[in-house]
């Protein structure tokens, strides 16, 4: 009688295949949300609640600023940054470029660092936004770095100094946090936590801007 022999075979799977930034910016488009990180797509997880009441909030206040001043452009994820040659192709929650270096804003992405960039940090993101994130900022040259943590009820704010260095700026004994890039632009953190959050009138008074 003639035994039946199985014969396993191992399946393996090959790693994705690298592409260039060039061709990850091409085959995106404006609804794509991931990252280009050494040759590779990193898919972005769906934003949380809160992630979106404070990028919601923010977002129109940065975008009410630099309008009314006439200091350059602000845009929200998803859209690419790429801060310089061999560093990745991140895309932060917000980001602002000035006036002067508008020369930088690509038709799909930003060639080179934003001034200002402010990332709101997820359960997944909190060791990509502290770790990568802050050394490729940091080495690219973005001038300063908000780090918004919601769940722990955190806000940091590092500016670029001479030396290359992000330095943490505290906020003062009010509570206030001032930017040095969007200079006369101050930020009272709590309104970060406040539940509900401030409406965006009541701080636009407050700024002297209605």
């Amino acid at each position: 009688m003639a035994h039946e022999i199985k014969v396993e075979q191992e399946i393996t799977s090959s790693p994705p295949a690298k592409i260039s930034y060039e061709e990850f910016l091409a085959q995106s488009d404006e609804d794509t949300y991931a990252e280009w990180v050494d040759g590779e797509v990193i898919e972005m997880s769906p934003a949380s609640d809160k992630h979106q009441d404070v990028v919601g909030f923010l977002g129109p206040l940065f975008r009410f600023w630099v309008e009314a001043h006439d200091l350059g452009v602000v845009r929200l994820a998803p859209f690419q940054m790429k801060t310089g040659p061999g560093l990745p192709g991140r895309e932060p929650d917000i980001l602002f470029l000035s006036k002067e270096n508008l020369s930088r804003l690509k038709k799909a992405y930003l060639d080179g660092p934003a001034d200002l960039v402010i990332e709101v940090i997820s359960p997944e993101s909190r060791s990509r936004d502290r770790g990568d994130k802050f050394y490729e900022y940091e080495q690219g040259g973005v001038r300063e770095y908000w780090l918004i943590d919601p769940i722990r009820r955190q806000g940091e704010f590092y500016q670029l100094e001479e030396d290359g260095i992000y330095r943490l700026t505290a906020a003062d004994s009010q509570g206030l946090y001032r930017s040095r890039v969007l200079e006369g632009l101050w930020l009272r953190v709590e309104w970060l936590w406040q539940e509900p959050m401030p409406r965006l009138m009541d701080v636009l008074k407050e700024w002297g801007l209605v």
